[in-house]
């Protein structure tokens, strides 16, 4: 994290620990307002790739599983970056800035994903910098959101994913409810000043539970190369190209869609852990599922988790729809407390 801009959240009250805010000194009240309420939120969990130089464009098309060409001054992409057998090593959510793009990922996946991908690089007129500090991104959710936001940018893009570019940075819609702006370090206090007086700051975890019930992905450490695309519905969400050229693990996307073979989705769940015998630990990314018909075996994983407003945790689990349709699914062992399922804001297609 930025130390100006680090030195300016803990000066208003930010809890901060390995460049991520945890709190504002009331986390139950912060979740409750998250769900209820309107919520400022700075997106440190978050860092920043900037690809630079004039083959940008096309070096990102050749590894990316989204159609890089589509991405402009007025419009962002979610999009992965896939090993040859299709399984995902990081989502991105993907901007301009004038030529450059803008690569955003979990903060723990930078150093990784820059040199993964720096590998590609070889005779490509192509620069792929860390710039995490450079840029600061504030969420903003909640149903006075855009009318906050619009007093501040003036006129804001109407679909989702949408950018409005703006001398200090952007604002992309990431729905009708919530906002995500990337701002210039310089003026990131000043705007964080008049939002925060119209928006409860919150932590971090507050807008990962938002994506959570938006149902949108996050592959972190523990759950690289564990899904392909369709497995967590990134194709259902707008990050994946059936159209565009070929990139590493196209033909195992490929296949899963119109081959018809995918047997797992990403669902929405709440795990009650005090239903669980051993409830003195929470549900983390990586942990497996289990239900009686897989005999024995894990048939899921937990992509995403997140502490739910009233109590426990809310989860994007990806596992068996088979299992999910047929069976109670339980958290870490078939002791384990059982997933409770909620809807998706979106469809799944029939199995």
């Amino acid at each position: 994290m930025n130390p100006d801009w680090h030195d300016f959240l803990t000066r208003h009250g930010a809890a901060i620990q390995d460049s991520v805010v945890q709190h504002f000194n009331n986390a139950v009240a912060e979740s409750d307002a998250t769900a209820q309420g309107t919520v400022l939120c700075d997106l440190g969990q978050f860092g920043m790739l900037r690809v630079t130089g004039e083959d940008a464009q096309s070096f990102l098309q050749n590894l990316l599983s989204n159609d890089i060409s589509e991405v402009s001054s007025t419009r962002a992409q979610l999009s992965s970056l896939n090993t040859a057998k299709g399984r995902m090593l990081a989502i991105m959510l993907i901007w301009r800035e004038d030529d450059d793009y803008l690569l955003q990922l979990p903060r723990t996946l930078c150093e990784t994903i820059r040199k993964k991908l720096s590998m590609y690089v070889l005779r490509s007129k192509v620069k792929i910098t860390d710039a995490s500090d450079e840029i600061i991104s504030l969420g903003l959710s909640g149903a006075n959101a855009q009318q906050i936001i619009s007093k501040q940018f003036g006129e804001l893009p109407q679909l989702p994913y949408g950018c409005t570019g703006t001398a200090q940075g952007c604002v992309i819609k990431i729905s009708d409810t919530r906002w995500q702006i990337n701002i210039t370090t310089p003026h990131a206090a000043a705007l964080w000043s008049v939002l925060s007086e119209k928006a409860q700051p919150v932590g971090s975890t507050c807008w990962d539970w938002l994506n959570i019930h938006s149902g949108i992905p996050v592959i972190l450490p523990q759950t690289q190369e564990q899904f392909v695309a369709q497995m967590v519905n990134l194709e259902l969400i707008g990050g994946v190209s059936f159209k565009k050229g070929c990139y590493p693990g196209q033909e195992i996307v490929a296949r899963t869609q119109y081959l018809g073979k995918l047997k797992r989705r990403m669902f929405l769940a709440h795990i009650d852990t005090l239903a669980h015998i051993n409830s003195s630990d929470a549900p983390q990314a990586g942990d497996e599922l289990f239900s009686a018909d897989m005999e024995g075996q894990a048939g899921g994983m937990i992509v995403n988790t997140a502490p739910a407003p009233s109590s426990g945790y809310d989860v994007l689990a990806s596992l068996q729809t088979a299992s999910q349709q047929t069976q109670e699914v339980h958290w870490k062992s078939l002791q384990g407390a059982v997933l409770q399922f909620l809807p998706l804001p979106y469809p799944l297609p029939e199995a």
